[in-house]
């Protein structure tokens, strides 16, 4: 944490600023766009490395780097650098043409994949998570003849397009809008902690393909037809970790079990890697640490470190080959450019030259120590887990089970305030928040935070939380 410089503004100047800005936002901005959890929402006005910074120079310990978009940490030497030298290069280009760099991570990717799963694909870019769901809804729905019905998870979330929600099992997102086109059965995670008691973490995974198996068995359960040998669903859209629906991690024989159901019958596995993909759980892609070789991988987020909106999707040749996916398929202005891709090849590149599986598995260990012994301190902390640097707190009343999202949101609010201590001196944490109850707090913080910051982090949190249950009981 660099020492900030002390503002060159009074409080009471910076204080007005924000205020007008405040009132500014609620008078022009659109709140569609906003999460608007806290409020009013913090206004930041600097980052570097695991912190924000806001106009007084209080630095805030980030811990959720953007929903996991900055997993290089906030302004990357190397990754700034590669975005300079590409606006100095080729900024701008059609995407109607072709450029360098777009090849060459398609190739990275494409490669990376063949290695990994044995199988031959191409890679499709687009501009934000969201529209790369649609892209691949569009793959699978021109693969599979038409077909708009999906498999998707409780607790599984994949954006805010119609196509996207539609596939999120979050109805808020479709009250207002209705259907557009795809249609998907929600069925259970292995979400072990709220999962049935006196089963262990696998046993529950097993049960929970046989249930699954079982939709086959008969045409009387709805989805197969024995006399054609044909599924009504398309596709089963997964998140190999849950991220809005709190980081939950299954167990690991699970998506192999699922995934011989799915070949049987003939379904796709779509994986959306979007969160939880570029090194968040030590791999490349989450999936890889549970054996299984996807048809589609969705991705986003993290492919720039958040310097630019580009995600895409990588599909096996069947699927993506220009004859059957020809030009035009799908499209966007913005889809491949330059800049993004140019970040995009060099986190490729970089991840290349560094053991980030080693790396990561690493501190994920030591953060999950000190979110275990946390555990042991705090009998509100009902869960932890975690995969990598993909982590998770559950909070619950004192009994360790019922969820307690009041305390969540408190704790929050006062990361927010800037208020903490650290060393004599003012600081603030940045926590994100899901789950089934929104009382899990999801922790993805930057794949280059050191041991320090690791521990800072777990301090902080011991104080937060003796600051949040002090003032509700209050």
């Amino acid at each position: 944490m660099r020492n900030a410089a002390l503002p060159a503004q009074p409080a009471d100047a910076i204080a007005a600023r924000e205020a007008e800005l405040l009132a500014d936002e609620a008078r022009y901005c659109s709140f569609g766009d906003t999460v608007h959890y806290s409020e009013p929402p913090k206004i930041f006005d600097r980052c570097e490395g695991s912190y924000m910074y806001d106009a007084a120079g209080v630095p805030y310990l980030d811990l959720q780097m953007w929903y996991s978009a900055v997993n290089f940490g906030y302004a990357n030497p190397r990754l700034n650098d590669a975005l300079k030298r590409q606006i100095d290069h080729l900024p701008q280009v059609a995407s109607q043409y072709l450029h360098v760099e777009k090849i060459e991570l398609a190739r990275a990717i494409a490669q990376d994949a063949e290695r990994k799963f044995g199988l031959k694909g191409r890679v499709h870019f687009n501009v934000g998570g969201a529209q790369a769901v649609e892209d691949s809804l569009k793959l699978v729905r021109n693969y599979k003849g038409g077909k708009s019905l999906m498999f998707a998870f409780e607790g599984g979330y994949h954006g805010r397009t119609l196509g996207a929600s539609a596939i999120t099992s979050s109805y808020r997102y479709r009250r207002r809008y209705g259907h557009f086109g795809e249609r998907a059965m929600f069925l259970p995670f292995p979400y072990h902690f709220r999962g049935p008691k006196g089963m262990s973490k696998e046993e529950y995974g097993e049960q929970l393909v046989r249930e699954f198996a079982r939709l086959f068995e008969t045409e009387y359960y709805g989805v197969w037809d024995p006399k054609v040998g044909e599924c009504e669903y398309a596709a089963f859209y997964v998140e190999p970790l849950q991220g809005t629906g709190g980081y939950v991690v299954p167990p690991m024989n699970y998506f192999r079990g699922l995934k011989k159901v799915l070949d049987q019958y003939g379904v796709l596995l779509v994986v959306d890697e979007i969160q939880m993909g570029f090194y968040r759980t030590g791999k490349l892609w989450a999936i890889e640490h549970f054996g299984v070789e996807p048809d589609v991988i969705v991705f986003g987020k993290a492919l720039t470190n958040g310097l630019n909106p580009l995600s895409g999707i990588w599909a096996r040749e069947e699927l993506i080959n220009p004859k059957l996916f020809p030009p035009g398929s799908t499209h966007s202005t913005f889809n491949a450019n330059p800049l993004g891709t140019a970040v995009g090849l060099e986190v490729m590149r970089m991840t290349a030259e560094t053991d980030y599986e080693a790396m990561v598995m690493a501190k994920g260990a030591h953060f999950l120590a000190g979110l275990k012994d946390l555990q042991r301190r705090h009998p509100e902390i009902g869960d932890v887990d975690g995969l990598g640097l993909a982590l998770r707190a559950e909070i619950c009343e004192a009994d360790g089970f019922t969820p307690n999202k009041k305390l969540v949101d408190r704790m929050v609010d006062i990361g927010l305030a800037g208020e903490l201590e650290h060393r004599g001196r003012r600081i603030g944490l940045v926590l994100d928040v899901g789950g089934y109850y929104k009382n899990v707090i999801t922790l993805a913080p930057s794949l280059h935070i050191t041991a320090e910051e690791i521990d800072l982090g777990i301090a902080l949190l011991d104080q937060l939380l003796t600051r949040a249950k002090r003032s509700l009981a209050g």
